[in-house]
């Protein structure tokens, strides 16, 4: 990406709010970043920081509290229903659960084909197209095509999700989880296939996931989330090798090695999160950083950038602490 590169996908302030009064609960507090045409932004964070949620709210699945989303310019938040339903085709969503994602009652050329169906497109090739889109994640259309979700395996309705994803010749694609639910040697696949398709189809990725290694793997760019925030965004290698937040130096360390006799490296993060329905005051990671002092509790701070690319939340960044 060049400077000059205007994002696909721009997110300003995005804030979801549960209920109401006291018992708000703060799911995402404030959310900002780009995405770039072609690129992968991998979100992280511990469970339930928001990563989901933020997902969801960019399809407008769970309505957000404020704050804006644009792709391609235009505001899919100001959109009404029947606009939004449109604008949607341009972006989709592959949710964590690849078996009740697929519905039980319908076979599996048939879920692939809805998308079709609902915006009459390709009506006279359309069984083609199926074929087609089945063929491309490796499921063969002519053996597989009228069985039901439940005769799969979890890899296997991933990849007809993937290809339901695909029907629509979507720009973005939001991956929510998409391999947590998946054996080891199934989500190399899965991921290998989503490259592949990636490249074949000139799309664009929000990647988000737990698993650090896999995050590093596929992403260009990293965001790593907590309570509702982005505390740090930059690319991915200088975000692994030299992580300027507490939370995410804290959030490798307590990534395992592949290998059961390598030692533990790193410190453990002491402490619970803080209720989101609470979040402390000033900087919401203060209460388990090691760090931090009385600015911490009295100011938020703010995004900046230390170094072309790499942002930061924190008023004592750790790649400045260094030098």
């Amino acid at each position: 990406m060049t400077d000059t590169q205007q994002p696909l996908l721009r997110v300003r302030d995005l804030v979801v709010n549960f209920g109401k009064g006291r018992h708000t609960v703060s799911a995402v507090a404030g959310v900002t970043f780009d995405i770039f045409e072609g690129e992968t932004l991998g979100l992280v964070g511990e469970s339930g920081c928001g990563k989901s949620t933020t997902g969801k709210a960019l399809m407008r699945i769970i309505e957000p509290t404020s704050g804006t989303v644009e792709l391609d310019n235009v505001d899919i938040t100001a959109l009404k229903k029947r606009t939004l339903r449109g604008a949607r085709t341009r972006m989709q969503m592959i949710f964590q659960d690849p078996i009740s994602s697929l519905n039980p009652r319908r076979r599996v050329k048939d879920i692939v084909a809805e998308p079709l169906d609902c915006w009459f497109r390709h009506a006279d090739n359309r069984d083609a197209v199926v074929s087609d889109l089945l063929n491309k994640v490796g499921i063969d259309p002519s053996v597989y095509g009228n069985r039901y979700p439940r005769q799969f395996s979890g890899g296997q309705c991933q990849r007809i999700s993937i290809a339901r994803s695909l029907a629509m010749r979507p720009k973005m694609l939001i991956c929510d989880e998409m391999v947590s639910a998946l054996d080891v040697s199934v989500q190399a696949q899965i991921l290998n296939l989503l490259e592949d398709l990636k490249a074949q189809y000139g799309l664009t990725l929000l990647f988000i996931a737990h698993d650090l290694a896999v995050v590093k793997n596929v992403s260009d760019r990293v965001a790593v989330m907590y309570l509702g925030k982005i505390c740090e965004l930059g690319p991915s290698d200088v975000l692994y090798d030299s992580p300027a937040h507490p939370y995410t130096k804290f959030l490798l360390g307590a990534a395992l090695e592949a290998d059961p006799d390598s030692p533990i490296h790193g410190d453990v993060l002491q402490g619970e999160p803080p209720s989101p329905m609470n979040p402390p005051s000033g900087c919401r990671f203060r209460t388990r950083c090691p760090n931090a002092t009385e600015k911490c509790a009295a100011e938020e701070p703010l995004a900046r950038e230390i170094a072309p690319g790499h942002q930061v939340s924190c008023h004592y960044p750790l790649a400045i602490t260094r030098k």
